[in-house]
């Protein structure tokens, strides 16, 4: 504290007072105080009353460099003027309104009248100190700490417009505990409980701008940005603040600038025209959005730089501002063209139409109120004339004079709106909370007043700090019916609207509200927006701007990043088979579930069709029906020879196990019916053992055939010991013999790994095939390998035997069967490995009907022939006749 009390102490000006007597009620006596004020307090507006409250407002006068442009850019001229910020004359109004509309009414302080007192200070720290101990002294005099004179009587402090200024203010009053009701930008860090503890929020933190800009940009899919910002604490703050946020949403910046932070001087004259020089090509970059954070003055740069560009060609971008830039221009930036910000986005502090504010605007004339530092003035550059007895400024050739009939409703919208602004609102519900509060502590204090000496009523005199035990508790509703009250940190629980700027060419504007924005929302719901209601700059044709680094990659393909390229700049590739997107812009594809499969655009995934090879299918039913033909040709062929039984064809080549065989072909015929038809358990289970056995009996019976004729040939030779082996119980014992070795491989095959039935979803595209998975691949190569064997031994043996003497040699007809039946197997395997789904079980119907058809027909064509058709040749003796 002692360090504060020394700068302070350099800061105020030098106070003298010898004696002073002991003050009666308001006045105060003092003798010989003399003042010595280097830093003359301008522009005061005062208003008496029983209580005042104190505002501080920034630049609705301030002296500044003013820039003259050549017709060469590189050409400026400066000199020192007085410059106007019409808008910012509104907080004055809005304040003298809500005074005027409390002191009128008799529910709110009866009997108690309110003042004002208004310091126009600018951003220098010296000045705000100035102006702030100017609050805190006597009437029309600066003596700070000592109460000479006629007081003031404050009761509370209305001030800043930016955080710096607020802080300025803060350090002081909260020395005095004096309640600070700030209505400018809140930053983080504002809410100090020791150093800012008698400061409150009239606008919501700051930091809920920079989430409502990250939602705004996700809400119109906007990726490619560009960011403006001014050059100091104030600007690195809200970058430190917000590249990450944009940076976890999927948002990049396209260029990051900083404006000036002073005005323009001949210091920054040439980094201004550094700026001037490269500012073009920001406008061309492929960025369509500029999110631009700044306050005044480098605001104004930045409208010198729009307004030289535009000169040139028109500008077409989406601007999305901050609550610091509320769309005022100072006198001089009257006649600049506000089309470039046709359709820009503000982020502004909430505000309402209070009943009777424009019709009170109606009433403001040069006269209207003595006090008043800044009418003239005002009224002079707003409207380009001169007052009686007034003196011309030099910035503006004033010919005309003003009748006093002016209205503000006739001036440009940048230089002063009707409807209340958002910092005019808040000064405005600053205002009615003062006096609320107030009102609370008079209703309290009225019930407990004593009576002191000589039989009067002890008088009220509240203090200031005894206000802010009603201001943080105080919940009123405005005369707009809009509750203001504060939460536990005094921020005031309002949020921010979100506006669409319209323009005209006559320089005038419209903020149309589009949206709101939140603090209290659940987190990711703070923005309300109607976009549909939104108007765009007219270079967009009123379509949805776009503005991302890449164009967009469509729902089938995939983001690829660009090397040395920021994340949102990409190429897209098309999904792998297999895998889709659904989305625009996504990073990696999904892959479809199993039972789906990819379409070919890879946008979708398409439900897989169930595939096997059924009765209803055109194929299954010829494969059927095939077979259940040959049955019937096989069942009309053992019928046929057990009709001719006794005759010698019949008889010739062992008649039982010609019955066998043609019992086993049968079976075969049938068997393959059980590949057709969903694939259950019981069929998976009986389909390649009962093939296997089956075809197993029927090759050992063909095997045991030519072995029996074979022998027969060789047992007639002289002396032959085969004669013993001649009979039935040798066949029979092959058949069994052969049969029983296949049987044992199955059942060796059941009990190890048998076949199931399953869902192939990933053979064929788009297709889920049901089928029997093998269990063993090597059992099933066994069977298929064992039945191999048996026919190329039975092959060789009847090639052996083919030449006989016989003029019915069933050798012959057995090798030519065996030769149909090797080929088809042979041809099987590669056919069954190259073919999937249903089309792998028809090779394998088909095989075993083209077989068994093979046989068939090879040995018991010709026999049928003789037996029907030239029963004259079925005679012994034709059969036993030599070649």
């Amino acid at each position: 504290m002692a360090v504060l009390f020394m700068l302070l102490l350099g800061l105020l000006p030098h106070v003298v007072c010898k004696a002073s007597l002991v003050h009666h009620s308001r006045k105060i006596c003092c003798i010989q105080c003399h003042v010595r004020d280097p830093l003359p307090i301008s522009h005061d507006f005062y208003q008496p009353g029983d209580y005042v409250i104190g505002i501080l407002v920034s630049h609705v006068l301030f002296r500044e460099h003013s820039t003259n442009f050549s017709e060469e850019p590189s050409r400026m001229l400066t000199k020192e003027v007085i410059y106007l910020m019409p808008k910012n004359y509104q907080h004055v109004l809005a304040l003298i309104f809500a005074v005027k509309e409390i002191n009128e009414n008799p529910t709110i302080l009866p009997n108690v009248s309110l003042g004002f007192h208004i310091c126009d200070k600018n951003y220098s720290p010296q000045k705000t100190f100035r102006g702030t101990m100017g609050l805190l002294s006597t009437r029309h005099k600066f003596i700070p700490n000592y109460k000479c004179d006629i007081q003031n009587n404050l009761i509370a402090v209305i001030g800043g417009l930016v955080p710096r200024t607020t802080i300025n203010m803060a350090t002081i009053l909260n020395s005095y505990k004096i309640p600070q009701l700030t209505y400018g930008s809140f930053v983080p860090g504002m809410s100090d409980q020791t150093l800012l503890s008698c400061l409150y929020h009239m606008v919501p933190n700051e930091s809920h701008q920079y989430t409502g800009i990250v939602q705004l940009l996700l809400h119109f899919r906007w990726t490619w940005v560009g960011l403006i910002v001014v050059g100091d604490e104030n600007g690195e703050r809200f970058l430190q603040a917000v590249v990450p946020m944009l940076s976890q949403n999927g948002i990049c910046l396209a260029f990051i600038e900083r404006t000036l932070k002073q005005a323009f001087d001949d210091e920054i004259r040439d980094l201004f025209l550094r700026w001037l020089k490269r500012f073009p090509a920001l406008l061309k970059n492929k960025a369509n959005v500029f999110v631009v954070y700044s306050v005044f003055p480098s605001m104004r740069q930045l409208r010198w730089l729009l307004h030289m560009t535009a000169l040139e060609s028109p500008i077409g971008k989406v601007w999305i501002v901050t609550a610091h830039w509320d769309f005022r221009s100072t006198t001089t930036e009257r006649d600049h063209s506000i089309q470039p910000f046709h359709g820009a986005i503000a982020i502004t502090v909430h505000s309402s139409k209070p009943l009777g504010f424009r019709n009170f605007l109606k009433h403001v004339n040069p006269s209207w109120a003595k006090n008043d530092g800044f009418i003239q003035d005002f009224w002079e550059q707003a409207f380009r004339c001169s007052l009686k007895n007034s003196s011309i400024t030099e910035s503006e050739k004033i010919k005309v004079g003003c009748t006093g009939e002016e209205r503000l409703e006739n001036l440009p919208g940048p230089l002063f709106e009707m409807n209340m602004t958002g910092y005019s609102y808040s000064i405005y519900s600053a205002v009615h909370a003062i006096a609320h509060a107030l009102h609370a502590m008079y209703e309290t204090k009225i019930n407990h007043r004593t009576w002191v000496a000589r039989g009067k009523l002890e008088p009220w005199n509240p203090q200031p700090w005894q206000l802010h035990l009603f201001l943080r508790t105080i919940s009123f509703n405005n005369s707009d019916e809009e509750t203001v009250h504060f939460d536990e940190n005094r921020e005031i629980s309002a949020g921010f609207d979100v506006t669409n700027w319209i323009t005209f060419s006559n320089k005038s504007f419209i903020r149309v509200r589009v949206g709101s924005l939140s603090p209290h929302a659940p987190a990711g719901k703070e923005l309300i927006i109607q976009d549909e209601i939104i108007e765009w700059h007219r270079t967009f044709n009123q379509g949805l701007p776009i503005s991302v680094c890449s164009d967009n990659c469509h729902p089938g393909y995939s983001r690829i990043k660009k090397e040395g390229e920021p994340f949102c700049c990409y190429d897209c590739m098309l999904c792998p088979e297999g895998k889709i997107t659904d989305k625009r812009d996504m990073d990696v594809c999904m892959i479809c579930p199993e039972d789906c499969y990819a379409n070919p655009d890879h946008n979708q995934c398409i439900p897989k069709i169930i595939s096997y090879l059924s009765y209803e299918d055109p194929l299954g039913i010829s494969l059927a029906s095939s077979a259940c033909c040959f049955a019937l040709s096989t069942v009309l062929v053992l019928g046929a020879f057990i009709k001719h039984q006794e005759t010698p064809i019949v008889k010739a080549n062992n008649r039982s196990l010609t019955y066998i065989l043609l019992i086993a072909l049968f079976l075969c015929f049938l068997c393959s019916l059980l590949f057709i038809g969903q694939p259950v358990k019981v069929t998976c289970l009986l389909r390649q053992t009962t093939f296997g056995i089956i075809f197993s009996v029927a090759l050992s019976s063909v095997l045991a055939k030519t072995i029996t004729v074979v022998l027969v040939f060789m047992a007639t030779q002289p002396g032959s010991r085969l004669k013993k082996w001649m009979g039935k119980r040798l066949s029979i014992f092959i058949v069994l013999a052969c049969s029983l070795l296949q049987t044992s491989i199955c059942i060796l095959w059941l009990s190890t790994s048998p076949p199931f039935p399953t869902m192939n979803m990933n053979t064929l595209n788009g297709t889920i095939i049901m089928e029997c998975n093998e269990g063993s691949v090597f059992m099933f190569y066994c069977i298929l390998g064992y039945m191999g064997f048996l026919a190329i031994f039975s092959l060789i043996v009847a090639f052996q035997a083919r030449k006989l003497p016989d003029s019915f040699n069933e050798a012959k007809f057995i090798t030519f069967s065996m030769l149909v039946f090797c080929s088809v197997w042979l041809s099987f395997i590669p056919t069954y490995l190259s073919t999937k789904g249903k089309y792998m079980v028809a090779v394998e119907v088909f095989s075993i009907l083209a077989s068994c058809a093979g046989l068939l027909g090879c040995i018991f064509s010709p026999k049928c022939y003789i037996i029907v058709m030239r029963p004259k040749l079925n005679t012994k003796e034709r059969l036993m006749r030599k070649q």
